[in-house]
């Protein structure tokens, strides 16, 4: 949700920072299991946000099915709608001739008619889980549009401030707060959500700025739309104790941005295997973290991909795909590659053309579907390496099923070795296909910002 990101982003790295365990130190430690079971389709699965608006020319549901053969051969499994519901006319940002932020909600149960009708989204969603796809629909529980119905039928629904006036969030002027200390708010905004799962049978839900909404609503929520269907349930928010609250996965924001410092060089290795282990050891071991190399706001706010990672923009894609609990996240034209800034309140739509990237993340997709290694929960160690200052190299296991990960985080080439048994032996490199012979004097030689990924 728009520029908030950037200090959100800022926050969770403070937060998460901690001491460094040893390099190559076990760290699969993590707290008690919440008592919220995964869907048994999510252990290893992928998200693929999907902006309606401007993923095509025609920016609807039924110019977006056609895409789903070509996704389906990619290896995507969850598609991540933004928001579909109609958007405030009042109070638009920039002004009323534009076509507005899909974050403003003036309806909570009908479709924004720039996509198509109820019916086309109903037919995609069947469309899709018949190929198999899941799908899941961004919801924005903290605040409406401010000519949203609500406003005038129940003005109790929002906070006001000492002179009465209803609050505006931050700076976003085509919005107003919902007040979840009104138990009549905190049921209908269940029924709002449980209407979606009923009326169109969709999977679940990414929810919006999660965190300004109370923890406690989150939990009876998700209590009571399980009972519904077995959502899937990701929060716009960081720390563990939103997985208490019932969801299955959070932002790994305090991820993203030591990627980005890596590569700039303001930070090292040291600093950034810090963040990661600190992650990993105060979250429950069943979380699911999304992880990702951009996203809807990163992208129209932050800058691209291009612009945050450069050379490495490939190899952070391939952390972000094999990391322990990561639930990768893949923004629609990152397949292309789109390394354009797209507008977020008028039409931009995505330039087609070669999909170049398509086999790059096929690769990895695919790998996580059939190898139980990549499963969210499966073991993970780094490991020493001859050069921890600018290799990052770990394994995931589960099983008999192995992945090998080896990432060149400098901007020089490296030659070096890894005395570690665990890789010993004759994977496959699942970008060349080729079988390698692994053992203790083998010399590891990487380019710049270079990749590699075993299978065994």
């Amino acid at each position: 949700m728009r520029k908030l990101r950037v200090a959100i982003a800022s926050a969770a790295i403070i937060l998460f920072v901690g001491c460094s365990p040893k390099y190559a130190a076990v760290v699969t430690q993590g707290q008690d299991p919440t008592s919220f079971q995964h869907p048994s389709w999510s252990a290893r699965s992928n998200v693929y946000e999907v902006n309606v608006r401007q993923f095509s020319q025609e920016g609807t549901f039924n110019a977006f099915a056609k895409s789903l053969p070509r996704l389906k051969e990619m290896g995507v499994e969850i598609l991540w709608f933004m928001p579909i519901t109609p958007i405030g006319l009042k109070d638009r940002k920039e002004n009323e001739s534009q076509l507005g932020s899909y974050y403003a909600v003036r309806n909570y149960t009908q479709v924004n008619p720039e996509f198509g009708t109820m019916d086309d989204f109903k037919r995609l969603v069947k469309e899709a889980h018949a190929m198999g796809f899941k799908v899941i629909t961004d919801w924005v529980p903290n605040h409406t549009a401010p000519d949203n119905p609500w406003m005038t039928s129940h003005p109790d629904f929002y906070e006001h401030d000492a002179n009465g006036k209803v609050v505006i969030p931050f700076d976003w002027t085509d919005t107003r707060q919902l007040n979840y200390k009104n138990r009549e708010l905190r049921d209908s905004m269940i029924a709002a959500m449980a209407f979606w799962l009923r009326e169109t049978d969709i999977d679940g839900f990414r929810c919006d700025v999660a965190h300004h909404v109370p923890t406690d609503f989150w939990k009876d929520c998700i209590t009571q739309l399980k009972k519904i269907k077995d959502v899937y349930m990701l929060a716009e928010a960081e720390g563990p104790e939103f997985h208490y609250a019932g969801f299955d996965a959070t932002y790994a924001w305090s991820l993203m941005q030591p990627m980005a410092d890596v590569y700039s060089l303001k930070h090292n290795l040291k600093y950034f295997d810090s963040v990661l282990n600190h992650n990993i050891n105060v979250y429950p071991k069943n979380a699911q973290r999304l992880f990702f190399t951009t996203n809807h706001d990163e992208n129209s706010w932050n800058g691209t991909e291009f612009e945050k990672y450069g050379a490495a923009y490939k190899t952070f894609a391939v952390f972000t795909q094999t990391m322990y609990q990561s639930i990768p996240l893949i923004y629609n034209g990152q397949e292309e590659p789109n390394k354009r800034r797209l507008k977020f309140f008028v039409k931009d739509p995505i330039q087609w053309g070669k999909y170049e990237m398509a086999p790059f993340y096929s690769t990895l997709l695919h790998l996580r579907k059939r190898n139980k290694a990549m499963d969210a929960d499966a073991f993970y160690r780094r490991l020493a390496t001859a050069n921890d200052d600018a290799i990052f190299a770990y394994v995931r296991q589960k099983g008999n099923k192995q992945v090998f990960v080896v990432l060149n985080l400098s901007p020089l080439p490296q030659h070096f070795t890894i005395k570690d048994k665990v890789i010993y032996g004759h994977p496959v490199n699942v970008f060349s296909g080729q079988k390698v012979k692994l053992f203790d004097h083998y010399v590891y030689e990487m380019q710049p910002w270079d990749y590699f990924v075993f299978e065994y």
